[in-house]
């Protein structure tokens, strides 16, 4: 008998059914507003006592909440509504103290029995969720002129170990170093040492006014190395502040050749956000001048947090983008501390300065990077001028008792507080060029869930209509199409669930798009189906040769459509690649349900008996019983 489905195919149907539909189900309980509490360092532990104080702060301000919990190294305070969440944060932020965090996030309500079995809901994107949107410009000037710092002070250093005397060692240009000797047996040494010690870059010697030199160059694909290293180490450094957020599903990625584009779902506290991630602090470990040294060779710091001023060497020893970890503490003397341990190539130029160096006193200047914005008239207009800087201020200056190396201690810090962020800073990573806020973006809860609203009323006006249609043109055939239909939708959400990719609003236009290619591919069939009937065939072979022959123009449509959409996937960005996953996760669904799920709902009902009509809309099939019979 034609038209049945065997019990293997239908067991996988009712599987995969079932796991879509369990898969799916996290996606109908809604996310909670919270407060989430953890330590500004991964030294600050979260206790009980920092949960009583928040407890006790909210009840004394009136502000209701559903639940407080502590789960692990962080506290979770649930509230029913956004305008409780935000009336809380600062209240609970003083209680806790400078020491600990309350960042505003969204926390999902899914049933613990479905998260037991890795189901939870779709992450959802910055136009649907809310939240900020930043984009960042990378100075790579600045990146090339502090590398060329470093390598600027190496230069010296060796020099000075090898005991090669030189008249200067100065800058020339964006990438070149020139040294400049008395005679030419010095210039060919140092450029042998040169050639020896500083690989990365051409080095050639020159004859000029008398004066024997060294060029130490770099070449453009050096440049456009290290521009390329400091973006990338910048997304790194990001990337990881944002973690100590706790954001959830956050995107940080480059844009064009010298911008960073960060979107941060579920973030509300922009100040927070912005102060974490464009924080551009950063250290320079110097020499304290000696009272004899030439003031080329030196430049006048004050201090941070005194009214004073030292004379440092202006050759840097390190910079914090050799520093691996980073944590707080305290000394003997219960002032705040940072614990520094240096890199491998870090901890050879420490240990090669301060051996040559004991009793004498090393600063660690402090380095912000700076953008202000002032109002300037311009041809009788009041214009916005950003303008930039950079601020240098000592923090610690202390005898070096003992040669260093990979590990030491910075003291001086003003509070815990400070001591804490700087270590998150250096911890996370210090960005190893400047970045500055180009573009800011803040998209409300309230907004999200309008958009939440619009998309969903999308989806359900449009899969009513099909619905309507499909059963008033189609009859029974067209329950099952509606049937599949269902099936499709919730396949998508699963598995977009279980890939726990992020939906966007472009997101919830490729689910839609989906809804009618799989009933695109039903009419295929249906039509083959009836045209079949058309022809004279029997009910049962109809059907059959409707499916079978309708397969090759679906399988051909679908696959071009996808190739599409995977090509979307791989050259866009943002909305465009969200698009693209919903699209190409529905192509594949829409095959499974409108060909091979439909298939055995129509065997179902009619396969494996003898019948006499379909119900198949206007070419409902009327056949006598010898007809039935053959």
């Amino acid at each position: 008998m034609l038209n049945k489905t065997p019990l293997w195919k239908a067991l996988v149907i009712i599987f995969v059914l079932a796991v879509g539909f369990i898969y799916a189900l996290p996606n109908i309980y809604p996310d909670d507003f919270a407060i989430q509490i953890s330590g500004a360092s991964t030294s600050d532990l979260v206790t009980e006592r920092q949960l009583e104080r928040t407890e006790t702060a909210l009840s004394s301000a009136g502000i209701s909440y559903k639940q407080a919990v502590l789960e692990g190294n962080s506290i979770t305070v649930r509230f029913t509504d956004n305008d409780s969440q935000l009336a809380a944060q600062p209240v609970v932020q003083r209680a806790i103290g400078e020491e600990y965090l309350a960042a505003l996030n969204m926390v999902p309500t899914t049933p613990e029995w479905l998260t037991n079995i890795g189901a939870t809901p779709m992450k959802l994107g910055l136009d649907l969720r809310g939240g900020v949107h930043f984009l960042m410009e990378v100075d790579l000037a600045e990146a090339l002129k502090q590398t060329m710092n470093v390598n600027l002070s190496d230069v010296k250093s060796t020099l000075r170990q090898e005991k090669i005397r030189y008249r200067s060692v100065n800058m020339t240009g964006p990438s070149e170093i020139q040294a400049l000797f008395r005679n030419e047996d010095e210039r060919d040494e140092a450029l042998n040492l040169a050639r020896r010690e500083f690989i990365d870059f051409v080095a050639d010697d020159f004859e000029r006014d008398d004066m024997y030199g060294v060029s130490l160059r770099l070449d453009e694909a050096r440049v456009r190395e290290i521009e390329d290293y400091a973006i990338t180490q910048n997304l790194s450094a990001i990337r990881n502040r944002i973690n100590a957020l706790g954001v959830a599903e956050p995107l940080v990625q480059r844009q064009g050749r010298g911008r960073i584009v960060i979107q941060l779902p579920g973030v509300q506290d922009t100040a927070l956000a912005k102060r974490i991630i464009g924080n551009t602090a950063n250290l320079e470990f110097r020499l304290e001048a000696k009272p004899d040294a030439s003031a080329s060779d030196t430049e006048t710091h004050e201090f941070r947090s005194e009214v004073r001023d030292a004379l440092l060497e202006k050759d840097i020893i390190v910079t914090g983008s050799s520093v691996v970890n980073a944590s707080q503490s305290f000394d003997e003397n219960g002032q705040p501390q940072v614990n520094i341990r240096l890199d491998s190539l870090g901890g050879k130029k420490m240990l090669r300065v301060t051996q040559n160096a004991v009793q004498r006193r090393m600063a660690v200047l402090y380095v912000e990077h700076k953008e202000r914005t002032r109002q300037i008239q311009s041809e009788g207009e009041v214009i916005e001028k950003k303008i930039r800087f950079v601020e240098k201020g000592i923090i610690s200056l202390a005898t070096i008792q003992s040669p260093l190396g990979n590990e030491f201690r910075i003291t001086g810090l003003d509070s815990p507080a400070e001591a804490s962020e700087l270590a998150l800073l250096l911890r996370s990573g210090a960005l190893t060029a400047p970045v500055y806020f180009v573009e800011e973006r803040t998209v409300g809860p309230s907004l999200g869930q309008q958009n939440i609203e619009a998309g969903t009323n999308s989806i359900l006006l449009g899969f009513g209509l099909v619905l309507i249609f499909m059963i008033f043109y189609y009859r029974v055939f067209g329950l099952v199409a509606n049937i599949a239909l269902a099936a499709n939708v919730f396949i998508v959400i699963a598995v977009m669930s279980l890939l726990s990719a992020t939906l966007t609003l472009p997101g919830i236009a490729g689910i839609v798009l989906t809804v009618g290619m799989a009933v695109d591919a039903n009419v295929l069939i249906y039509e083959r189906i009836r045209e079949e009937l058309r022809n004279g065939l029997p009910p049962q072979s109809a059907i059959h040769a409707g499916y079978d022959r309708a397969f090759v123009s679906i399988f051909d449509a679908n696959i071009t459509t996808l190739i599409a959409a995977l090509i979307l996937f791989a050259v866009g960005t943002g909305p465009v690649k969200g698009f693209a996953i919903t699209l190409s996760i529905g192509i594949v669904a829409s095959m499974f349900t409108a060909i091979v799920v439909t298939r055995a709902v129509v065997n179902l009902i009619y396969g494996g008996r003898q019948i006499k009509t379909l119900s198949i809309g206007g070419n409902t099939k009327v056949i006598d019983a010898e007809e039935a019979s053959a």
